[in-house]
């Protein structure tokens, strides 16, 4: 088991750019088994979720080469419509192969799949949303997932779900006739997976809305296309620059997201500054939570996009520790992401927990270090911005947790002047 030993009260200042979008590379990564020809991807992240991911492609006929951050897949030889329980159970985007194996080869068998335990995670509606374009579904030990014949139809979901849009979508894009997805996630990654699925010669139209217009095509042929930055890694980095008194540049930004992640940043006082593609968090500022009309305490709140996103709750949460004020945070969309803030209780943060999705945090706070071990991916990276700014020495076990969504992330976190180091 991997741990980070981390040295707090370390400024973070640099330039920094970020790297491919987890969210938005393991889609296309399932997308690749819809076409016999060459999908070639760039800025990939090398994460552990996106090698777990490559494993289930290889164990399927997918021939697969990895050159530094671009990744060439070919399901030319495509032989097998079972996947691996093993690394089933490693990722929750095993599930977004459901629907291209069924549409390609009629037929799909998963075990369920894994990933971080933060709440219950439904996936009523992929298999909904999928029975909707006529495949039919079999629940048990494993899902099967088998192809009667795949036609288009009118599908509400039932939840505005991002891995269920991705997944129908998918399907739908090879299904005979015309498909209308409503309630349709419509998140930035979803819509960088529908700008691939059109390059491979899909029609697709309406993406960026929860409005999705499919019509379907005969066959798919290969693409190139290169994967989005990933501005969930962008927010934790500026979010760890910010408390702890330092100054960051972000090279390459798509400004979209991050005017959506800037508005929610500004009420904790981050003055952020977007310059086309650079995003700049300027020295000498004072993390300062802004009050809502008539002085009320301000309510940060999840939600489906364009809403602020569940995956930088946490960071939030940590940034509000060191700011000047009060902040009521609301995580809506899953029960357990809350569990973290008994870490930075015990760190000695001023946080009130109210029940298990609302935090009352009251700053700033100053932080000491403890031993502590990431629960998940997002809230061990919190963790770890913790404790770059607590005092003194902290430690952090299961530190592979942080590594299936931030590649490398303590090099790059040195790069900046931090003091950490990975042992085990």
């Amino acid at each position: 088991m991997a741990r980070f030993i981390i040295h707090g009260g370390k400024r973070l200042s640099g330039v920094y750019a970020p790297g491919g979008n987890k969210n938005a590379v393991l889609p296309m990564l399932a997308a690749s088994v819809l076409t016999d020809e060459p999908v070639l991807l760039e800025n990939v992240p090398l994460i552990d979720d996106v090698r777990t991911m490559l494993e289930l492609l290889v164990n399927i006929g997918v021939d697969v080469a990895v050159k530094d951050h671009a990744v060439r897949l070919c399901a030319k030889g495509l032989r097998r419509s079972k996947l691996d329980p093993e690394l089933c159970r490693k990722v929750r985007s095993s599930i977004l192969l459901a629907g291209p194996l069924a549409a390609r080869l009629g037929r799909a068998t998963l075990s369920p799949p894994g990933g971080d335990v933060i709440g219950r995670r439904r996936l009523d509606t992929h298999f909904q949303g999928l029975a909707a374009l006529g495949v039919e579904v079999e629940g048990g030990k494993h899902f099967v997932f088998r192809r009667k014949k795949l036609e288009g139809a009118a599908i509400v979901l039932d939840e505005a779900s991002v891995t269920a849009t991705e997944n129908v979508l998918m399907a739908a894009v090879l299904a005979k006739g015309e498909t209308t997805i409503f309630n349709a996630a419509c998140e930035p990654h979803v819509t960088d997976l529908a700008l691939l699925l059109n390059k491979m010669g899909a029609r697709i139209s309406g993406f960026g809305t929860n409005r999705l217009q499919i019509t379907g095509v005969e066959s798919l042929r290969g693409a190139t296309h290169t994967v989005q930055p990933d501005y969930i890694e962008i927010g934790s980095f500026v979010a760890a620059a910010a408390v702890t008194g330092g100054e960051i540049r972000v090279l390459g930004v798509d400004p979209e997201p991050m005017a959506i992640i800037g508005r929610t940043f500004q009420k904790l006082g981050m003055k952020l500054q977007l310059d086309g593609s650079t995003l700049s968090l300027p020295a000498r500022h004072r993390l300062r939570i802004v009050k809502d009309f008539g002085a009320a305490i301000p309510k940060i709140e999840d939600g489906p996009w364009p809403i602020f996103p569940s995956d930088l709750m946490s960071v939030a949460i940590v940034a509000a520790t060191q700011a000047h004020g009060t902040a009521l945070f609301f995580e809506k969309m899953f029960e357990s992401r809350m569990y973290f803030v008994d870490y930075l209780i015990g760190m000695g943060a001023g946080i009130v927990v109210c029940d298990p999705h609302r935090v009352l945090v009251t700053g700033p706070s100053r932080l000491h270090s403890i031993h502590m071990a990431s629960p998940d991916i997002r809230a061990g990276m919190a963790l770890l911005i913790a404790a770059l700014c607590a005092k003194g020495e902290s430690v952090i076990d299961n530190a592979q947790s942080i590594d299936r969504g931030y590649e490398r992330v303590d090099e790059k976190l040195r790069a900046l002047g931090a003091d950490i180091v990975r042992a085990g």
